[in-house]
């Protein structure tokens, strides 16, 4: 980070009075993914804060582009979250639209493990997915049909920026024996518009607080298909499988139990629709997990990858209506 943009940060927190001008503050750089830089923040007198900004290039192999304006989304989506379930989100303390920067409270790890940590250290927690499953049918249902957030959340190029064209269409062109299945998949969430959609939610995205799950990360936020986030987290309780061997019972009860507390909350549609919604997209985004430009950083080229692939495609060849299918499909997979 230069020093015109740490002297930027810093004259941020202290105009938001998060801190006392003059005095020392210690900034320690946090695991922020590909897309963000996120900082732990002490000085003296305050609480400890965690600010966030984005970046422009995310950071992975390929050019991968994407406005800072999505700061903004994110912390817009926190307020709403919270809002519709307290406690699902981080507090917002301060933002600077200008800067691409906000602040918000700061939560720490011994009371709000990392459930992707979690996963892969084998505690695989089958009542923590099923809250999981609960409390996003909660927000999704919140805001299911409402005009006002549709407008606030009209961010359909950033999705497409972050989302479809990175996973799914990138897979298209790197898979053209599916490519048209993927470019279908595509059109069709782009163009259905029920509720707001987090975009992100997955194990590393989201705290096993003590009151429930806590959401982070919601740069991908945008009114669309609530469908999306239900298979994109379930993609990752099946793709843990590959490096949590001894689990896989666990795993597999904590993939029923989210998308079974989900769809019993599921008030705004018929819950099949939704699931055969989801259970066709399903194995999109495995693929994409392994030929997009955001690989799961557990899954190394080589006979992991394959075993995905080996799942996915025929999946997206012959479509599934239903979550157990896909299930299914990945517990007999070779090797």
């Amino acid at each position: 980070m230069s020093e015109a943009i740490d002297t930027a940060l810093r004259d941020f927190v202290v105009r938001a009075g998060l801190a006392p001008a003059g005095a020392p503050q210690a900034w320690t750089s946090l695991t922020g993914g590909v897309s963000s830089d996120i900082w732990r923040v002490e000085s003296p007198g305050r609480p400890v804060i965690c600010v966030k900004r984005a970046v422009a290039r995310l950071r992975v192999a390929a050019d991968w582009r994407a406005p800072a304006e999505r700061t903004r989304y994110e912390w817009r989506w926190f307020d709403v979250a919270r809002s519709i379930v307290p406690g699902s989100a981080p507090k917002v303390l301060a933002h600077d639209d200008a800067l691409g920067a906000f602040a918000m409270a700061y939560l720490e790890p011994a009371d709000h493990p990392l459930w992707k940590r979690e996963l892969l250290e084998g505690r695989v927690d089958v009542a923590a997915a099923g809250a999981v499953g609960e409390r996003l049918a909660r927000l999704h249902g919140g805001t299911a049909g409402r005009a006002d957030i549709a407008a606030a959340f009209a961010t359909d190029d950033l999705f497409h920026a972050l989302r479809l064209d990175p996973f799914l269409l990138e897979a298209a062109r790197r898979r053209p024996e599916v490519a048209g299945p993927l470019t279908a998949i595509a059109r069709r969430t782009a163009a259905t518009r029920l509720a707001l959609a987090h975009g992100d939610v997955s194990p590393k995205n989201i705290l096993l607080g003590p009151d429930g799950p806590v959401f982070l990360d919601a740069e991908t936020v945008w009114y669309g298909d609530p469908a999306f986030d239900l298979a994109f987290c379930l993609n990752h309780l099946l793709l843990k499988h590959l490096v949590v061997k001894d689990r896989a019972k666990a795993l597999f009860a904590s993939f029923e139990a989210l998308a079974g507390c989900y769809l019993a909350g599921v008030d705004w549609e018929a819950a099949d629709d939704l699931e055969a919604r989801a259970a066709s997209l399903l194995p999109g985004l495995m693929l994409a997990r392994v030929d997009g430009k955001s690989p799961a950083d557990y899954l190394p080229e080589g006979p992991l990858r394959e075993a995905v692939r080996a799942v996915a495609i025929p999946l997206l060849q012959t479509p599934p209506s239903r979550l157990a299918e896909v299930a299914v499909a990945w517990s007999r997979r070779p090797g």
